[in-house]
């Protein structure tokens, strides 16, 4: 039910960016001020880590929740809640004194994001058509794509001058200057029919799956892949997917509906995007490569990569128009394969220090060229391909395959590099760790040619059908 008069405004766009950027605030810059919160709060290091994850895990378990409850009760209203719950979580950290505080604080802010990510890709959809929607998914990318290189500088920065808690005062500021900018946008939700009812069964079962999934991909490596808790934990993973699949299948109100991958755009773009997302084990590799292997400090390793954030920011309006002009196939594959080339430099560790880290430098300005070429068009085919009252929980799909691609990328990569490491030394463990973000990058781009159309009107030809 929209307001069919309203058009999406640039206020309307900065204020979803600025809600977006709120989620970054707490997500990514909390990993860079573990020691000054650990001092600050005196709390157990171990706790500390699980109130850092706490956050994507509860995030991970709603988004398509969430998604699916805006498009049914309104998704200005979920914004709005993810928003509040922003400002609520983030005062928690604020006020903390120790543990109690900050793990609910991360919990709630876990949930914000749930809510805040898909409601706000499907009002833009909602109130921007053709070249203005693939400009405002173009900003958004910016604060979803962008947003944890900024705030990881930011925060660092934040938290060096002024105290790690005004990270989190930061956050409210701009949770409540969202609110204040998207005030005047009408309501949007799905032409639905009959009354509504909500999937508990559905829930239940994917909460339990997504946890296993979730402490299997962070604690597996700690807790030893072949041991038994990690076994079982495995087969609690594998039947939960195998029984929601099952259940929700003869749903008429499913948590998800699984039509939505009939539609081979959608597919497409949500397989690649998992799988790019997954490509960010580089980072991780890459990074203790050249502190360990190398001999940099961590400011030198971070300067590395600052090319990165400057061509992922550079690229993501470059992506848009070039969708505009080629279709979003084009950009698509371009951006996976220029992605693909910038992590296989990184693998050639064999080469002296000098051309090693040039390499290791341009590989990083590839990948974030490659990933900003990427986001518009991705994001644009999800949204464009998804039927119009279906759009919020396509929508939290979409996002929760970046979340679980990232996570799963990171895990494998650490595991291959640490088992190589061992067996052998950590230029060959860094090599072999790079090759399977390549392998990652490489899956993706078959994704992109087989199941993405060429131009975008076949993308809504799928749609309608």
């Amino acid at each position: 039910m929209e307001a069919t008069n309203y058009k999406g405004t640039d206020k309307m766009i900065i204020g979803i960016v600025f809600g977006v950027i709120t989620f970054w605030l707490f997500a990514q810059a909390m990993v860079n001020i573990v020691p000054a919160v650990q001092q600050d709060l005196g709390v157990e290091l171990g706790t500390l880590n699980i109130a850092i994850s706490l956050t994507s895990l509860f995030s991970g378990m709603f988004i398509v929740v969430a998604g699916g409850l805006a498009d049914r009760v309104g998704r200005k209203k979920i914004t709005y809640i993810g928003l509040i719950l922003s400002v609520i979580g983030s005062l928690c950290l604020v006020l903390a004194q120790g543990a109690p505080l900050l793990i609910i604080g991360r919990v709630l802010q876990g949930l914000s994001a749930a809510c805040i990510m898909p409601a706000t890709i499907a009002l833009m959809k909602a109130y921007f058509e053709g070249a203005e929607r693939q400009r405002a998914l173009s900003f958004w990318s910016i604060g979803s794509w962008g947003g944890s290189g900024i705030t990881s500088f930011a925060g660092g920065a934040i938290a060096t001058y002024m105290g790690w808690k005004w990270i989190f005062i930061f956050s409210i500021i701009f949770a409540l200057l969202a609110m204040w900018l998207i005030r005047d946008v009408p309501e949007s939700k799905a032409k639905t029919t009959g009354k509504f009812k909500f999937d508990f069964g559905g829930l239940g079962i994917f909460i339990v799956t997504m946890l296993a999934v979730n402490i299997l991909i962070t604690q597996g490596a700690d807790l030893g892949w072949t041991s038994l808790p990690t076994i079982i934990i495995a087969l609690v993973a594998v039947v939960g997917i195998a029984a929601f699949i099952k259940y929700e299948s003869k749903k008429s109100n499913a948590l998800i509906d699984f039509k939505l991958f009939k539609n081979k755009p959608y597919t497409g773009a949500t397989i690649s995007n998992f799988l790019l997302n997954a490509v960010a084990g580089t980072l991780i590799v890459a990074n203790t490569y050249v502190q360990v292997g190398r001999g940099f400090t961590a400011f030198q390793s971070g300067l590395l990569s600052i090319g990165y954030l400057v061509a992922v920011l550079g690229m993501i309006r470059v992506g848009e128009k070039l969708m505009q002009k080629t279709g979003a196939k084009k950009p698509m594959i371009w951006g996976s394969s220029i992605t693909l080339v910038g992590v296989a430099l990184m693998g050639l560790t064999f080469l002296p220090d000098l051309i090693y880290t040039i390499l290791v430098f341009v590989g990083f300005i590839l990948f974030g060229l490659g990933l900003g070429m990427y986001a518009t068009p991705s994001t644009d085919t999800a949204v464009s391909a998804a039927p119009d009252e279906k759009v919020g929980e396509a929508s939290g799909v979409y996002k929760m395959a970046s979340s679980l691609g990232n996570a799963f990328g990171i895990a494998i990569s650490a595991t291959v590099y640490s088992t190589v490491a061992v067996i052998s030394n950590v230029h060959l463990a860094a090599t072999v760790g790079i090759i399977t973000n390549v392998a990652f990058a490489a899956v993706s781009l078959l994704s992109i040619i087989i199941l993405v159309p060429n131009h975008q009107k076949n993308i809504e030809e799928e749609q309608v059908s």
